[in-house]
């Protein structure tokens, strides 16, 4: 039997796979800014009809809130500089993959605040996962085209 959450974090991954690609693709269009304003339309959409759908606890305590709060200010800010890098030139298959190393950090933050332990496999996994989107980012110089013989100088702007 699969486990739910395992659904839903197999969910996550694909979902934030295409978001990243629609990201890229927005930005060879229209600038950073305008891409994080339609991303964050769509947000406000989908906060809204999740809060017509999901019976919500519409009195939490005040600490509650302020962090509710933060991490969706953390969120919005880390999407736009997410997009700026895109924007920037940077490729989606090196952006998005550093990027992808942001749980490593909140592993850090559960360990140290949280008191969460990592097995070693968990431990290898990270490793692995950090190694992968190393190697994801590198990049290889690209080869100069040799002109075409008869070709050279035609039809070409100085």
């Amino acid at each position: 039997m699969i486990p739910g959450w395992l659904i839903f974090a197999v969910v996550a991954l694909v979902l934030w796979g295409a978001s990243g690609v629609t990201q890229k693709l927005a930005t060879n269009h229209i600038s950073s800014q305008l891409s994080f304003l339609w991303f964050s339309c769509a947000m406000i959409a989908i906060s809204a009809a999740l809060a017509i759908a999901v019976p919500i606890q519409w009195r939490p305590a005040p600490f509650i809130m302020a962090l509710s709060i933060l991490g969706g200010l953390l969120n919005g800010l880390g999407a736009l500089t997410s997009f700026s890098a895109l924007e920037c030139g940077g490729k989606a298959s090196v952006v998005i993959s550093l990027i992808s190393l942001y749980p490593l950090l909140t592993v850090a933050i559960a360990v140290l605040f949280l008191h969460e332990r990592l097995t070693s496999l968990q431990g290898a996994g990270i490793v692995l996962a950090v190694g992968a989107a190393i190697l994801l980012s590198l990049e290889s110089p690209v080869p100069q085209a040799k002109a075409a013989v008869g070709t050279e100088g035609a039809g070409t702007p100085d």
